[in-house]
This record gives C-alpha cells, sequence and structure tokens, in this order.
C-alpha cells in the first residue's frame, strides 16, 4: 500500500491527508524537522518533503492520523466556539462591573446589592439616554445575555454529540458532556489508531516519564500530550475525590503512604485515562462489527 508522510494533519494538512485517504494512500504523521536540522540545511518546499519521505520509510513515522471526519471532528469545533463565547462573555462581565464603578452613585447603589444575573438583567433593561456610561452599561449586558445563549446553545449540541456516538462515557463517574467530548476528541474518530492504554494516557499528558539518576528512582509529571484532554482527566479526579468513596479511600490510603495529594491525583488521572479508554474502544469494536455484519 501506498504511504505519504504528511506534517500538521490536524491543521494546515487535513485537507491533503484527507485527499490521500480517498485516494486509497495511508497516511502517517509526520513530526517537523529537527531545528538542528533545518539550521544546517535551511528549509524548502524540497527539504521538508524529503525529510518526511525519508521520516515515512525508516518507520520512524509510523503514528496514524485522525480521520477528522465524524463526531469527534463536530465536537472539537463546537467546543472551540464555546471556548471563545465563555472567555468573551467573561471580559464582558468584568468590564461590566468596572464600567458600574463610574456610574452617577444612585444608579450605583441601586445595582449595588444584586446578584450577577439580576444586575445583568436589569442593566439590559435601563431606559436609552444620552448617557455614555449607561448606554455602555446596557450594551455589555445584553452582549453578556447574548453570549450566554450562544452557551447553552452549544453545550447542547455537544452534548447531544457524545450522546448520539459514546452515551456510554456520561455513565462513567465524574465525567460529564464537557469533560466526556474533550476525551472524544483526544481519542479522534479512529480510537483503533492507539495501539494500548499507555499510547491514550501519554496521548493525555498522563503517563509518567523517567527522571531517575544514579541510585534515585522517581518520574516526574508529564507536560505533554493534549492538556484539555488533561484538564478533562482532572476535573473528573476532583469530581471524585468530593463525591465518590472508592476514590477518598484510595487518596487516604496513599496519603499514609506518605504521597502527596498532588502525587495521588497523578495516579488517579492515570486509572481515569485506564477506564475511559476501555470505555472508547469497546464503542468502536462494536460499532466495528455492527458496520461488517
Amino acid at each position: 500500500m501506498r504511504r505519504a508522510g504528511v506534517e500538521c494533519t490536524g491543521s494546515y494538512g487535513a485537507a491533503l491527508a484527507r485527499f490521500l485517504s480517498r485516494e486509497n494512500v495511508r497516511v502517517v504523521e509526520v513530526n517537523q524537522p529537527d531545528r538542528a536540522i533545518r539550521r544546517k540545511r535551511g528549509k524548502t518546499d524540497a527539504v521538508d518533503a524529503e525529510a518526511a519521505a525519508r521520516a515515512v520509510l525508516s518507520g520512524r513515522a509510523d503514528v496514524t492520523p485522525k480521520t477528522g471526519e465524524g463526531p469527534a471532528a463536530d465536537m472539537r469545533v463546537l467546543r472551540l466556539a464555546k471556548e471563545s463565547a465563555v472567555k468573551a462573555r467573561t471580559q464582558a462581565k468584568t468590564q461590566l462591573k468596572a464600567v458600574l464603578l463610574g456610574v452617577d452613585p444612585a444608579l450605583r447603589e441601586a445595582l449595588s446589592n444584586l446578584s450577577n444575573a439580576a444586575l445583568i438583567a436589569r442593566c439590559a433593561d435601563l431606559p436609552d439616554a444620552d448617557d455614555a456610561t449607561v448606554f455602555t452599561l446596557r450594551l455589555l449586558a445584553r452582549r453578556i445575555q447574548q453570549l450566554t445563549a450562544e452557551v447553552k446553545e452549544l453545550t447542547g449540541r455537544v452534548t447531544r454529540a457524545v450522546r448520539s456516538c459514546q452515551p456510554q462515557l456520561l455513565d462513567v463517574i465524574g465525567v460529564g458532556p464537557d469533560s466526556a467530548a474533550a476525551l472524544l476528541i483526544a481519542a479522534g474518530d479512529n480510537p483503533e489508531r492507539l495501539a494500548s492504554e499507555a499510547s491514550f494516557a501519554a496521548l493525555c499528558g498522563v503517563s509518567p516519564v523517567e527522571q531517575s539518576s544514579g541510585k534515585t528512582q522517581r518520574r516526574r509529571l508529564n507536560r505533554g500530550g493534549n492538556r484539555q484532554a488533561n484538564a478533562a482527566l482532572y476535573r473528573i479526579v476532583v469530581t471524585r475525590l468530593r463525591r465518590d468513596a472508592r476514590t477518598r479511600l484510595y487518596l487516604e490510603r496513599r496519603t499514609k503512604q506518605g504521597m502527596s495529594k498532588r502525587e495521588t491525583i497523578r495516579c488517579l488521572k492515570r486509572y481515569v485515562a485506564r477506564e475511559i479508554y476501555r470505555h472508547i474502544q469497546l464503542a468502536a469494536t462494536l460499532a466495528a462489527s455492527s458496520s461488517a455484519t
């Protein structure tokens, strides 16, 4: 089977990777050339193409990229829009409260004891006036309401996408729609490319990295991997520490053994990654067997 090495299959090379796949060419993910080699040989398209071909032929590059077509790809763009809406809403709230400091004292006193929701609703209903401060308050409040509606709509779409492809993930303790979507995006629409649970753990940045020397035997935090998936695993662990009795017992046992809470959370994230991987692979196997029949 013909093979082709492609850089950045999740961004700039996504369209090329899909085209090659439709032409029955196996696409292999190729990392960017080493900077030291690039400084020595320079950078041209021909040099980069030769380096990619040599990486594929030598076997140094053997990673199968994500397909970029399916529910996981849809969830990725939905979460991208949601994150930008949440960030813009937070910024608008901060600006509204900053503007509120310079408003007329009587109006500020009338708005000072309100909750955030009531404050935004009251500012959105302020009458039209020539006062620039009042106009800005009303504009920012209505922007917040619009962004809140966007976040709600996007959250619903992400939830429906998760339920349509991997509903069993939502039954796992501590896993909500947003965390499930982040983990499914990391695995991609072709999770069979992940050879083992260790590869999924490395993908999520929860596989320990050896840092031993001489008589010292230790492991350090893995700072690589998909950081959004890593954050999703952290949220799951924190939720379990609050609500799951088994997780609290594990924390107590590790604490008695001299392990810090931070180190225990790292271990728990690795265990959760193993559990999530099994659910994802089971669903992928069932889907493949049903499509084959």
